[in-house]
């Protein structure tokens, strides 16, 4: 038989039973589409953490102080003044994998421009820190070198702040304040949107890091040249944890501590956070994958059975063919054949239902979806490999029949 005459009997035998073919797709149809869905589900989530990693950055490394005895009680971590301007430059002077080094003070304010007015945060850095936390200029102009050093009123806001402030216009060259402080608006910055833990990543203000030490920061007990966080962008993430112990060293050294004393600072490894939370969505990933292999396998026995049902059903019919011809190998093309298509035809839908479904998804849930062609081809085979392993055995059941007994049967 050539493949056209086998397919057209399969047709026609699906044809002459439709409904229960349809009722057997259905599995097939629901795994499928749980397949796409689950798997569109997964990526859109794992996209959303590589930009995390991305807005975090994977190369980089956070020093604050650590908590510890102040004024009689126990003091959290970052509460004291433990770092410094000098402890930047050393860490920048000594460490060779630190490409980028920069103090930051931070704080909240109140920032007005005529009637309109905003609470949001402020932050004093110097010119590393946009390197590091991957901010660029959409308008105007960074600080210059003279900004840094003379305390200049000079400010860069976020998306959010510069919205709120002067709605479509750009804000540049115009006078705000900070608190009682005036300012003039020097730049803005790109928006990065809504972070990898909830925050608004754009409302803030940006000034630099003496400016804010002089004119922002309300801390009466700060030392001079304190510096609440130091952040530092190591040149490879080969070397993340080999820069950490060294300025680990580093800081010990400087700040005098005295071997098995606690340390007076703590360096938090972004990247063990970001990878912590990739292998928990790596889990949920192979879980959902589970779930839709789950409903495939239901989906296979299902097809496999109205098989076998099928083959018992025709008993008379495959002893007939054989006895005008038909060779084994005929009558199991034949009813793997009907498998096949009983299971395409239901991949077929499942993946027109699974790609509707996660656009419905995408569009009226907060769920990341990541829909792609490499997902409906996975799905397409996945099809195709249900069919020909749960039709192989009653195909084979089928093709070994005795002809005699066959046409004997009632």
């Amino acid at each position: 038989m050539s493949l056209m005459d086998i397919l057209r009997t399969a047709l026609n035998a699906l044809r002459g039973n439709w409904m229960r073919s349809a009722l057997t797709s259905l599995g097939v149809i629901i795994g499928i589409a749980a397949v796409i869905v689950m798997v569109s589900i997964g990526q859109g989530t794992q996209q959303e953490i590589d930009k995390l990693v991305s807005g975090l950055g994977s190369q980089r490394l956070d020093i604050g102080s650590a908590g510890g005895m102040g004024g009689g009680a126990r003091v959290a971590q970052g509460s004291r003044w433990t770092l410094n301007d000098g402890d930047a430059d050393a860490i920048r002077q000594e460490i060779p994998e630190a490409q980028y080094v920069s103090g930051s003070l931070r704080g909240s304010t109140q920032v007005v421009n005529g009637e309109s007015n905003a609470a949001t945060s402020w932050q004093g850095v110097e010119a590393d820190w946009f390197s590091i936390n991957g901010w660029t200029i959409k308008n105007g102009e960074g600080f210059d070198t003279r900004d840094y050093t003379s305390a200049g009123k000079q400010v860069i806001l976020g998306e959010t702040v510069r919205q709120a402030l002067f709605g479509d216009d750009d804000g540049i060259g115009q006078s705000i304040r900070l608190g009682r402080v005036p300012f003039t608006v020097v730049g803005t910055l790109d928006p990065k949107g809504q972070g990898g833990f909830g925050q608004d990543q754009d409302d803030l203000v940006v000034v630099p890091l003496e400016t804010a030490r002089r004119r922002l920061s309300t801390s009466n007990n700060m030392p001079p040249g304190a510096v609440q966080q130091i952040s530092v962008g190591v040149d490879s993430p080969k070397n993340l944890d080999a820069a950490q112990s060294q300025i680990e060293g580093l800081l010990r050294q400087r700040h005098k501590i005295e071997p098995g004393a606690d340390d007076d600072f703590a360096v938090r490894n972004i990247s063990q956070i970001v990878a912590t939370r990739t292998q928990t969505t790596n889990l949920m990933s192979k879980l959902l994958g589970a779930v839709a292999g789950i409903c495939l396998i239901i989906g296979g026995i299902g097809i496999m059975n109205i098989m076998l049902v099928s083959v018992t059903e025709r008993i008379r019919e495959i002893g007939l063919r054989m006895s005008v011809g038909a060779g084994p190998s005929d009558i199991r093309r034949q009813f793997l054949a009907e498998a096949m298509l009983i299971s395409l035809i239901g991949g077929v839908i499942g993946i027109a239902l699974g790609a509707g479904g996660s656009l419905l998804v995408s569009k009226f849930s907060e769920l990341p979806v990541a829909l792609n062609l490499n997902v409906i081809l996975l799905a397409a085979a996945f099809s195709m490999a249900t069919g020909l392993f749960f039709g192989y055995y009653p195909a084979r059941k089928a093709s070994l029949l005795d002809p005699i007994e066959a046409l004997r049967s009632q």
